[in-house]
């Protein structure tokens, strides 16, 4: 017959809602945490790119002596590899750009990210 001592196979219902408690909370100490993370390296990235992008500005302007037509001139004439993705908007065509002032040629004096949304420290993402 069998011994009163019978061995447990498994898991009870108990232990298991103690182990899923236990996740869930670790859980939500990590979720925001996490993403905080995530959108500071998209913002670390997007000021990198906008960086690179105004320096191409600055060099097509000290060659050919006006500013680009359009991003795209920047790509065409090696300035940049390719236009980059904005990290925010995770597209490449997204970018707002701002003309010279007034008696100087060209359309492109300056870039922004098309992104509406609010940055950590509070400011836009379209003013930096």
């Amino acid at each position: 017959g069998k011994s009163a001592k019978a061995k447990q196979i498994g898991f009870t219902l108990i232990e298991l809602l103690v182990v899923l408690t236990i996740l869930a909370v670790l859980i939500t100490i990590a979720y925001p945490t996490y993403f905080n993370r995530l959108d500071r390296s998209k913002e670390t990235l997007l000021k990198q790119e906008l960086q690179t992008v105004r320096e191409s500005i600055d060099r097509f302007y000290a060659d050919e002596g006006r500013f680009p037509e359009a991003l795209d001139e920047l790509v065409e004439k090696k300035y940049l590899n390719k236009l980059p993705y904005d990290p925010i908007t995770e597209k490449n065509d997204t970018w707002t750009t701002t003309p010279p002032e007034e008696g100087y040629e060209g359309q492109v004096a300056d870039l922004h990210s098309g992104a509406g949304e609010v940055a950590s420290d509070g400011s836009h993402y379209d003013s930096w």
